[in-house]
Protein backbone atom coordinates (compact mmCIF):
# COMPACT_ATOMS: atom_id res chain seq x y z
CA UNK A 1 0.00 0.00 0.00
CA UNK A 2 2.91 2.46 1.07
CA UNK A 3 4.59 1.82 -2.40
CA UNK A 4 1.40 2.48 -4.24
CA UNK A 5 0.57 5.10 -2.79
CA UNK A 6 4.68 6.57 -3.27
CA UNK A 7 4.07 5.57 -7.14
CA UNK A 8 0.71 7.54 -7.04
CA UNK A 9 2.24 11.20 -5.49
CA UNK A 10 4.59 10.82 -8.04
CA UNK A 11 2.53 10.27 -11.25
CA UNK A 12 0.53 13.13 -9.55
CA UNK A 13 3.12 15.85 -9.28
CA UNK A 14 3.90 15.36 -13.04
CA UNK A 15 -0.06 15.85 -14.33
CA UNK A 16 0.27 19.07 -11.63
CA UNK A 17 3.06 20.13 -13.57
CA UNK A 18 1.82 19.42 -17.15
CA UNK A 19 -1.53 21.32 -16.63
CA UNK A 20 0.54 24.21 -14.99
CA UNK A 21 -0.83 23.35 -11.37
CA UNK A 22 1.60 25.02 -8.98
CA UNK A 23 1.62 24.89 -5.13
CA UNK A 24 2.65 23.14 -2.48
CA UNK A 25 2.83 19.75 -2.76
CA UNK A 26 1.61 17.71 0.25
CA UNK A 27 5.03 15.58 1.17
CA UNK A 28 4.21 12.56 2.73
CA UNK A 29 6.74 11.72 5.05
CA UNK A 30 5.48 8.22 6.41
CA UNK A 31 8.61 6.42 5.32
CA UNK A 32 10.77 6.06 8.23
CA UNK A 33 14.28 6.05 8.71
CA UNK A 34 15.59 2.63 9.81
CA UNK A 35 18.47 2.07 11.74
CA UNK A 36 20.43 -1.10 12.23
CA UNK A 37 21.47 -2.38 15.78
CA UNK A 38 25.14 -2.98 14.47
CA UNK A 39 26.50 0.99 14.37
CA UNK A 40 29.94 -0.01 13.59
CA UNK A 41 31.41 0.78 9.74
CA UNK A 42 33.45 -2.53 10.50
CA UNK A 43 32.11 -5.48 8.42
CA UNK A 44 34.15 -8.09 9.08
CA UNK A 45 37.34 -9.24 10.86
CA UNK A 46 39.10 -9.39 14.30
CA UNK A 47 42.53 -9.86 13.87
CA UNK A 48 44.68 -12.03 16.27
CA UNK A 49 46.14 -9.40 18.38
CA UNK A 50 42.89 -7.85 19.35
CA UNK A 51 41.36 -8.60 22.81
CA UNK A 52 38.41 -11.16 22.66
CA UNK A 53 36.42 -8.63 24.95
CA UNK A 54 36.36 -6.12 21.93
CA UNK A 55 35.09 -8.60 19.57
CA UNK A 56 31.35 -8.15 19.75
CA UNK A 57 31.95 -4.15 18.47
CA UNK A 58 33.99 -5.97 15.40
CA UNK A 59 31.31 -8.43 14.91
CA UNK A 60 29.23 -5.28 13.52
CA UNK A 61 27.66 -3.87 10.27
CA UNK A 62 24.87 -1.28 9.95
CA UNK A 63 21.97 -1.21 7.61
CA UNK A 64 22.28 2.21 5.52
CA UNK A 65 19.22 4.35 6.50
CA UNK A 66 16.17 4.28 3.93
CA UNK A 67 15.43 6.98 1.36
CA UNK A 68 12.97 9.46 2.96
CA UNK A 69 9.98 9.68 0.53
CA UNK A 70 9.55 13.78 0.46
CA UNK A 71 13.25 13.90 -0.46
CA UNK A 72 12.47 11.46 -3.27
CA UNK A 73 9.68 14.34 -4.54
CA UNK A 74 12.14 16.74 -3.71
CA UNK A 75 14.45 15.94 -6.31
CA UNK A 76 11.55 15.78 -9.31
CA UNK A 77 11.51 19.60 -8.55
CA UNK A 78 15.98 19.83 -9.53
CA UNK A 79 16.43 22.19 -12.01
CA UNK A 80 19.61 21.80 -14.46
CA UNK A 81 21.59 24.13 -12.55
CA UNK A 82 22.00 21.40 -9.70
CA UNK A 83 24.87 20.50 -8.51
CA UNK A 84 26.49 17.37 -10.90
CA UNK A 85 28.31 16.00 -7.75
CA UNK A 86 25.12 15.47 -5.47
CA UNK A 87 24.43 12.33 -3.82
CA UNK A 88 21.70 10.20 -5.52
CA UNK A 89 19.08 9.78 -2.67
CA UNK A 90 18.49 6.37 -3.13
CA UNK A 91 16.30 3.57 -1.67
CA UNK A 92 18.76 1.96 0.31
CA UNK A 93 20.79 5.09 1.20
CA UNK A 94 22.75 7.67 -0.59
CA UNK A 95 24.97 7.13 -3.65
CA UNK A 96 27.60 9.32 -4.02
CA UNK A 97 28.45 10.10 -7.79
CA UNK A 98 31.86 9.84 -9.24
CA UNK A 99 33.03 11.07 -12.75
CA UNK A 100 35.82 8.15 -12.83
CA UNK A 101 34.70 5.00 -14.44
CA UNK A 102 36.24 2.28 -12.13
CA UNK A 103 35.25 -1.28 -11.52
CA UNK A 104 34.98 -2.67 -7.86
CA UNK A 105 38.23 -5.30 -7.75
CA UNK A 106 36.67 -9.45 -7.56
CA UNK A 107 39.01 -10.17 -5.17
CA UNK A 108 42.16 -8.68 -3.42
CA UNK A 109 45.64 -10.25 -3.01
CA UNK A 110 45.05 -9.35 0.28
CA UNK A 111 43.21 -12.26 1.92
CA UNK A 112 41.21 -11.99 4.86
CA UNK A 113 43.06 -12.57 8.52
CA UNK A 114 42.72 -15.67 10.22
CA UNK A 115 41.81 -15.75 14.08
CA UNK A 116 44.08 -17.78 16.22
CA UNK A 117 45.08 -17.54 20.21
CA UNK A 118 47.08 -20.95 20.05
CA UNK A 119 50.69 -21.61 17.91
CA UNK A 120 50.87 -25.01 16.47
CA UNK A 121 52.59 -25.90 19.52
CA UNK A 122 49.35 -25.78 21.56
CA UNK A 123 51.12 -22.32 23.33
CA UNK A 124 48.97 -18.99 23.77
CA UNK A 125 50.04 -16.49 21.41
CA UNK A 126 52.08 -13.35 23.44
CA UNK A 127 49.36 -10.55 23.17
CA UNK A 128 46.31 -12.38 22.31
CA UNK A 129 43.17 -12.62 24.21
CA UNK A 130 39.86 -14.96 24.28
CA UNK A 131 37.41 -15.74 26.45
CA UNK A 132 38.53 -17.62 29.36
CA UNK A 133 37.69 -21.14 30.14
CA UNK A 134 38.09 -22.89 33.56
CA UNK A 135 40.17 -25.97 34.34
CA UNK A 136 36.01 -27.86 34.34
CA UNK A 137 35.30 -26.21 30.98
CA UNK A 138 38.71 -27.24 29.51
CA UNK A 139 39.05 -30.68 30.86
CA UNK A 140 35.49 -31.59 29.46
CA UNK A 141 36.64 -29.94 25.95
CA UNK A 142 38.97 -32.14 25.64
CA UNK A 143 37.60 -35.45 26.88
CA UNK A 144 34.76 -34.35 23.97
CA UNK A 145 37.15 -34.03 21.69
CA UNK A 146 39.09 -37.55 22.07
CA UNK A 147 35.64 -39.11 22.63
CA UNK A 148 35.04 -37.83 19.06
CA UNK A 149 37.85 -38.76 17.70
CA UNK A 150 37.37 -42.54 19.03
CA UNK A 151 34.04 -43.04 18.40
CA UNK A 152 34.84 -41.73 14.83
CA UNK A 153 37.65 -44.58 14.68
CA UNK A 154 35.28 -47.47 15.71
CA UNK A 155 32.70 -46.43 13.84
CA UNK A 156 34.50 -46.59 10.71
CA UNK A 157 35.85 -49.92 11.71
CA UNK A 158 32.49 -51.29 11.89
CA UNK A 159 31.38 -49.82 8.41
CA UNK A 160 34.51 -51.50 6.94
CA UNK A 161 33.29 -54.54 9.01
CA UNK A 162 29.92 -54.40 7.49
CA UNK A 163 27.97 -54.15 10.32
CA UNK A 164 26.79 -50.65 9.68
CA UNK A 165 26.41 -49.41 6.31
CA UNK A 166 27.33 -45.94 6.12
CA UNK A 167 29.90 -43.67 8.16
CA UNK A 168 31.12 -39.98 8.04
CA UNK A 169 34.10 -38.88 10.19
CA UNK A 170 34.69 -35.54 11.71
CA UNK A 171 38.60 -36.23 11.71
CA UNK A 172 40.44 -32.76 11.67
CA UNK A 173 37.48 -30.67 12.45
CA UNK A 174 36.97 -31.58 16.44
CA UNK A 175 37.59 -28.19 17.69
CA UNK A 176 34.80 -27.12 15.38
CA UNK A 177 32.45 -29.18 16.70
CA UNK A 178 32.77 -29.51 20.35
CA UNK A 179 34.56 -25.92 21.12
CA UNK A 180 31.13 -23.94 18.98
CA UNK A 181 28.92 -26.80 21.04
CA UNK A 182 30.69 -25.52 23.59
CA UNK A 183 29.98 -21.73 23.84
CA UNK A 184 26.15 -22.10 23.30
CA UNK A 185 23.33 -21.95 25.53
CA UNK A 186 21.11 -25.24 25.40
CA UNK A 187 18.44 -23.76 24.31
CA UNK A 188 19.98 -22.21 21.16
CA UNK A 189 18.49 -24.34 18.31
CA UNK A 190 21.29 -26.65 16.61
CA UNK A 191 20.83 -27.04 12.61
CA UNK A 192 23.63 -29.52 11.37
CA UNK A 193 25.16 -30.49 8.24
CA UNK A 194 26.51 -34.27 8.93
CA UNK A 195 29.67 -33.68 10.19
CA UNK A 196 28.88 -32.51 13.69
CA UNK A 197 27.94 -35.01 15.86
CA UNK A 198 30.41 -33.37 18.54
CA UNK A 199 27.53 -30.45 19.25
CA UNK A 200 25.12 -33.13 19.79
CA UNK A 201 27.75 -35.17 22.12
CA UNK A 202 28.55 -31.90 24.12
CA UNK A 203 24.66 -31.30 24.90
CA UNK A 204 24.41 -35.25 26.54
CA UNK A 205 23.21 -37.39 23.62
CA UNK A 206 25.07 -40.72 24.73
CA UNK A 207 27.90 -43.29 22.76
CA UNK A 208 24.63 -45.81 23.13
CA UNK A 209 22.61 -43.24 21.47
CA UNK A 210 24.96 -42.78 18.53
CA UNK A 211 25.64 -46.71 18.35
CA UNK A 212 21.68 -47.19 17.88
CA UNK A 213 20.97 -44.68 15.34
CA UNK A 214 23.92 -45.85 13.39
CA UNK A 215 22.63 -49.51 13.58
CA UNK A 216 19.55 -48.35 12.95
CA UNK A 217 17.42 -50.56 15.82
CA UNK A 218 14.79 -50.31 18.08
CA UNK A 219 16.07 -47.98 20.42
CA UNK A 220 16.82 -45.49 17.67
CA UNK A 221 14.72 -42.27 18.33
CA UNK A 222 14.30 -42.27 14.39
CA UNK A 223 13.43 -45.53 13.99
CA UNK A 224 15.85 -46.89 12.00
CA UNK A 225 14.20 -44.77 8.95
CA UNK A 226 17.13 -42.67 8.30
CA UNK A 227 21.23 -43.48 7.17
CA UNK A 228 23.74 -43.91 9.60
CA UNK A 229 25.04 -40.43 11.52
CA UNK A 230 22.10 -38.70 10.36
CA UNK A 231 21.09 -37.88 14.16
CA UNK A 232 18.82 -35.70 15.54
CA UNK A 233 17.13 -34.93 19.14
CA UNK A 234 14.32 -32.28 19.74
CA UNK A 235 16.19 -33.15 23.44
CA UNK A 236 18.51 -31.33 22.44
CA UNK A 237 17.43 -29.08 20.22
CA UNK A 238 19.79 -30.48 17.37
CA UNK A 239 17.31 -30.61 13.95
CA UNK A 240 17.97 -34.32 11.96
CA UNK A 241 20.72 -34.35 9.97
CA UNK A 242 19.06 -34.05 6.23
CA UNK A 243 20.85 -35.42 3.23
CA UNK A 244 20.12 -32.64 0.55
CA UNK A 245 23.08 -29.88 1.24
CA UNK A 246 21.84 -26.46 2.49
CA UNK A 247 18.63 -26.83 2.83
CA UNK A 248 18.95 -26.07 6.71
CA UNK A 249 20.34 -22.73 6.03
CA UNK A 250 16.85 -21.13 5.16
CA UNK A 251 15.35 -23.09 8.09
CA UNK A 252 17.59 -21.61 10.44
CA UNK A 253 16.71 -18.17 9.48
CA UNK A 254 13.13 -18.72 9.87
CA UNK A 255 13.41 -20.45 12.83
CA UNK A 256 15.91 -17.62 14.39
CA UNK A 257 13.08 -14.89 13.01
CA UNK A 258 10.35 -17.18 15.21
CA UNK A 259 13.23 -16.93 18.43
CA UNK A 260 13.25 -13.03 18.18
CA UNK A 261 9.31 -12.60 17.98
CA UNK A 262 8.98 -14.63 20.84
CA UNK A 263 11.62 -12.44 22.90
CA UNK A 264 13.79 -16.10 22.96
CA UNK A 265 16.94 -15.57 24.74
CA UNK A 266 18.54 -18.21 22.16
CA UNK A 267 19.79 -18.08 18.55
CA UNK A 268 20.25 -20.61 15.33
CA UNK A 269 23.34 -22.09 14.84
CA UNK A 270 23.63 -23.66 11.22
CA UNK A 271 26.64 -25.67 10.04
CA UNK A 272 27.63 -25.91 6.46
CA UNK A 273 30.53 -26.91 3.89
CA UNK A 274 32.51 -24.72 1.62
CA UNK A 275 30.68 -26.98 -1.09
CA UNK A 276 27.36 -26.04 0.72
CA UNK A 277 28.17 -22.38 -0.13
CA UNK A 278 27.60 -23.04 -3.68
CA UNK A 279 23.99 -24.47 -3.13
CA UNK A 280 21.08 -21.38 -3.72
CA UNK A 281 19.58 -21.85 -0.24
CA UNK A 282 22.98 -21.12 1.09
CA UNK A 283 22.46 -17.40 -0.53
CA UNK A 284 19.04 -17.61 0.53
CA UNK A 285 19.24 -18.62 3.80
CA UNK A 286 22.00 -15.69 4.52
CA UNK A 287 20.01 -12.57 2.77
CA UNK A 288 16.67 -13.92 4.53
CA UNK A 289 18.62 -13.52 7.70
CA UNK A 290 20.12 -10.28 7.10
CA UNK A 291 16.86 -8.78 6.15
CA UNK A 292 14.82 -10.13 8.89
CA UNK A 293 17.76 -9.07 11.70
CA UNK A 294 17.26 -12.49 12.39
CA UNK A 295 19.47 -14.02 15.69
CA UNK A 296 21.36 -16.61 13.92
CA UNK A 297 24.95 -17.87 13.92
CA UNK A 298 26.14 -19.56 10.22
CA UNK A 299 28.84 -21.52 10.68
CA UNK A 300 30.84 -22.75 7.40
CA UNK A 301 33.63 -25.29 8.11
CA UNK A 302 36.13 -24.41 5.01
CA UNK A 303 37.65 -27.87 4.80
CA UNK A 304 39.33 -27.49 1.76
CA UNK A 305 37.16 -29.83 -0.37
CA UNK A 306 34.05 -30.47 -1.21
CA UNK A 307 33.98 -34.20 -1.71
CA UNK A 308 37.03 -34.56 -4.41
CA UNK A 309 36.41 -30.72 -5.38
CA UNK A 310 38.97 -28.44 -3.74
CA UNK A 311 38.00 -25.23 -3.03
CA UNK A 312 40.38 -23.44 -5.91
CA UNK A 313 38.00 -24.83 -8.22
CA UNK A 314 34.47 -23.78 -5.79
CA UNK A 315 35.02 -19.85 -6.26
CA UNK A 316 37.07 -17.10 -7.01
CA UNK A 317 36.50 -15.28 -4.05
CA UNK A 318 38.51 -15.16 -0.99
CA UNK A 319 36.75 -18.27 0.98
CA UNK A 320 33.82 -17.80 2.71
CA UNK A 321 34.03 -14.73 4.75
CA UNK A 322 33.89 -11.93 2.65
CA UNK A 323 30.14 -13.37 1.51
CA UNK A 324 28.97 -12.36 4.46
CA UNK A 325 29.74 -8.96 3.53
CA UNK A 326 27.91 -9.08 0.58
CA UNK A 327 24.69 -9.64 2.81
CA UNK A 328 25.48 -7.38 5.30
CA UNK A 329 26.32 -9.96 7.53
CA UNK A 330 29.51 -9.32 10.06
CA UNK A 331 31.54 -11.83 9.79
CA UNK A 332 34.81 -13.64 10.30
CA UNK A 333 37.58 -16.15 10.00
CA UNK A 334 38.84 -18.56 12.26
CA UNK A 335 41.54 -20.92 13.13
CA UNK A 336 39.28 -24.26 12.88
CA UNK A 337 42.26 -26.25 14.29
CA UNK A 338 42.36 -23.97 17.61
CA UNK A 339 39.62 -24.86 20.10
CA UNK A 340 40.08 -21.75 22.12
CA UNK A 341 40.16 -19.39 19.17
CA UNK A 342 36.64 -21.46 17.42
CA UNK A 343 35.49 -20.84 21.57
CA UNK A 344 35.81 -17.08 21.60
CA UNK A 345 34.86 -16.44 18.02
CA UNK A 346 31.07 -18.25 18.73
CA UNK A 347 30.80 -16.93 22.08
CA UNK A 348 30.89 -13.37 20.74
CA UNK A 349 29.03 -14.26 17.87
CA UNK A 350 25.87 -15.92 20.09
CA UNK A 351 26.02 -12.39 21.93
CA UNK A 352 26.08 -10.76 19.00
CA UNK A 353 23.54 -12.05 17.52
CA UNK A 354 21.32 -12.55 20.22
CA UNK A 355 21.83 -9.04 22.42
CA UNK A 356 22.31 -6.79 18.59
CA UNK A 357 19.96 -9.16 16.69
CA UNK A 358 21.21 -10.14 13.54
CA UNK A 359 23.25 -13.11 12.01
CA UNK A 360 26.44 -13.36 12.22
CA UNK A 361 28.62 -15.72 9.76
CA UNK A 362 31.72 -17.60 10.92
CA UNK A 363 34.45 -19.28 8.32
CA UNK A 364 36.33 -21.86 10.25
CA UNK A 365 39.60 -23.48 8.63
CA UNK A 366 40.12 -26.78 9.32
CA UNK A 367 41.25 -29.05 6.74
CA UNK A 368 39.09 -32.42 6.38
CA UNK A 369 41.49 -35.41 7.44
CA UNK A 370 39.56 -38.08 7.00
CA UNK A 371 37.46 -39.51 3.81
CA UNK A 372 34.43 -37.37 2.94
CA UNK A 373 32.81 -40.51 3.63
CA UNK A 374 32.87 -44.25 4.15
CA UNK A 375 31.91 -44.34 0.17
CA UNK A 376 34.80 -41.88 -0.96
CA UNK A 377 38.44 -42.73 -0.96
CA UNK A 378 40.58 -39.47 -0.86
CA UNK A 379 43.91 -40.45 -1.59
CA UNK A 380 42.31 -40.81 -5.46
CA UNK A 381 42.62 -36.99 -5.47
CA UNK A 382 44.77 -35.81 -2.58
CA UNK A 383 48.59 -36.19 -1.74
CA UNK A 384 49.31 -38.53 0.91
CA UNK A 385 51.96 -36.05 2.54
CA UNK A 386 49.08 -33.21 2.58
CA UNK A 387 46.85 -35.73 4.71
CA UNK A 388 49.81 -36.79 6.97
CA UNK A 389 50.92 -32.98 7.51
CA UNK A 390 47.10 -31.68 8.91
CA UNK A 391 46.76 -35.17 10.93
CA UNK A 392 49.85 -34.68 12.78
CA UNK A 393 51.63 -31.16 12.59
CA UNK A 394 47.82 -29.66 12.56
CA UNK A 395 45.71 -31.49 14.85
CA UNK A 396 43.45 -29.92 16.40
CA UNK A 397 43.06 -32.33 19.54
CA UNK A 398 46.80 -32.60 19.95
CA UNK A 399 46.99 -29.03 19.82
CA UNK A 400 44.57 -28.63 22.74
CA UNK A 401 46.10 -31.14 24.28
CA UNK A 402 49.19 -28.92 25.02
CA UNK A 403 47.28 -26.21 26.12
CA UNK A 404 46.03 -27.80 28.58
CA UNK A 405 48.94 -30.06 29.67
CA UNK A 406 50.83 -26.71 29.81
CA UNK A 407 48.07 -25.27 31.95
CA UNK A 408 48.51 -28.16 34.30
CA UNK A 409 45.20 -29.31 33.93
CA UNK A 410 46.44 -32.76 32.25
CA UNK A 411 48.90 -35.73 32.86
CA UNK A 412 49.66 -38.64 30.83
CA UNK A 413 48.04 -41.08 33.31
CA UNK A 414 44.48 -38.97 32.93
CA UNK A 415 44.80 -39.30 28.94
CA UNK A 416 45.28 -43.33 29.68
CA UNK A 417 42.30 -43.65 31.98
CA UNK A 418 40.01 -41.25 29.83
CA UNK A 419 41.18 -43.46 26.18
CA UNK A 420 40.15 -46.27 28.28
CA UNK A 421 37.17 -45.84 29.97
CA UNK A 422 35.98 -44.33 26.55
CA UNK A 423 37.21 -47.03 24.41
CA UNK A 424 35.27 -49.27 26.86
CA UNK A 425 32.03 -47.56 26.70
CA UNK A 426 31.83 -47.48 23.00
CA UNK A 427 32.82 -51.36 22.32
CA UNK A 428 29.75 -52.31 24.51
CA UNK A 429 27.49 -49.32 22.94
CA UNK A 430 28.33 -51.09 19.50
CA UNK A 431 27.95 -55.00 20.35
CA UNK A 432 24.41 -53.62 22.35
CA UNK A 433 23.47 -52.29 19.41
CA UNK A 434 24.06 -54.60 17.34
CA UNK A 435 21.78 -57.12 18.81
CA UNK A 436 19.00 -54.89 19.53
CA UNK A 437 16.39 -56.09 17.09
CA UNK A 438 15.34 -53.91 14.29
CA UNK A 439 12.01 -51.80 14.21
CA UNK A 440 9.22 -54.19 12.56
CA UNK A 441 8.22 -52.81 9.23
CA UNK A 442 5.22 -51.20 9.84
CA UNK A 443 7.05 -48.67 11.24
CA UNK A 444 8.48 -47.93 7.63
CA UNK A 445 5.02 -46.49 6.89
CA UNK A 446 4.05 -45.08 9.95
CA UNK A 447 3.68 -41.59 11.89
CA UNK A 448 2.98 -39.18 8.35
CA UNK A 449 -0.75 -39.69 7.78
CA UNK A 450 -3.63 -40.28 10.79
CA UNK A 451 -5.01 -42.33 7.90
CA UNK A 452 -2.79 -44.30 5.14
CA UNK A 453 -3.42 -43.39 1.66
CA UNK A 454 -4.25 -45.95 -0.76
CA UNK A 455 -0.82 -45.81 -2.02
CA UNK A 456 0.92 -46.25 0.71
CA UNK A 457 -0.95 -49.14 1.78
CA UNK A 458 -0.14 -50.57 -1.38
CA UNK A 459 3.93 -49.67 -1.17
CA UNK A 460 3.35 -51.48 1.82
CA UNK A 461 1.76 -54.73 0.18
CA UNK A 462 4.15 -54.89 -2.76
CA UNK A 463 6.99 -54.96 -0.06
CA UNK A 464 5.66 -57.81 2.12
CA UNK A 465 5.38 -59.89 -1.15
CA UNK A 466 8.33 -58.96 -1.94
CA UNK A 467 9.91 -59.80 1.16
CA UNK A 468 8.23 -63.13 1.25
CA UNK A 469 8.83 -64.28 -1.85
CA UNK A 470 12.90 -62.74 -1.86
CA UNK A 471 13.66 -63.62 1.99
CA UNK A 472 17.50 -64.25 1.36
CA UNK A 473 17.84 -60.49 0.13
CA UNK A 474 16.65 -58.87 3.25
CA UNK A 475 17.73 -58.73 7.35
CA UNK A 476 16.38 -61.76 8.76
CA UNK A 477 15.69 -60.08 11.87
CA UNK A 478 13.45 -57.31 10.65
CA UNK A 479 9.76 -57.82 11.74
CA UNK A 480 7.23 -58.38 9.60
CA UNK A 481 4.48 -57.79 11.81
CA UNK A 482 2.62 -54.23 12.85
Amino acid sequence: MASWWRRSSVVAHHIRAKVGLRGTAAHINQASSWSHPFQSDSSTLILPSFPCNIIATLFSVRRLKSTVTGKQLDSLHATDNDDDDQALDFPGGKVSYTSEMKFILGCSDKRIPCYRVLDDDGEQIRGSDFQQVNKELAVKMYSDMVTLQMMDTLFHEAQRQGRISFYITSFGEEAINIASAAALSKDDIVLPQYREPGVLLWRGFTLQEFANQCFGNKADDGKGRQMPIHYGSSKHNFVTVSSPIATQLPQAAGMAYSLKIDKKDACAVAFIGDGGTSEGDFHAGLNFAAVLEAPVIFVCRNNGWAISTPISEQFRSDGIVVKGKAYGIPSIRVDGTDALAVYSAIHAARDKAINVQGPVLVETLAYRVGHHSTSDDSTKYRPLDEIEYWKTVRNPVHKFRKWVEISGWWTERDEAELRRSIKKQLLQAIQVAEKTEKPPLAELFADVYDLPPSNLLEQEKQLRETINKYPQDFPSDVSLCI
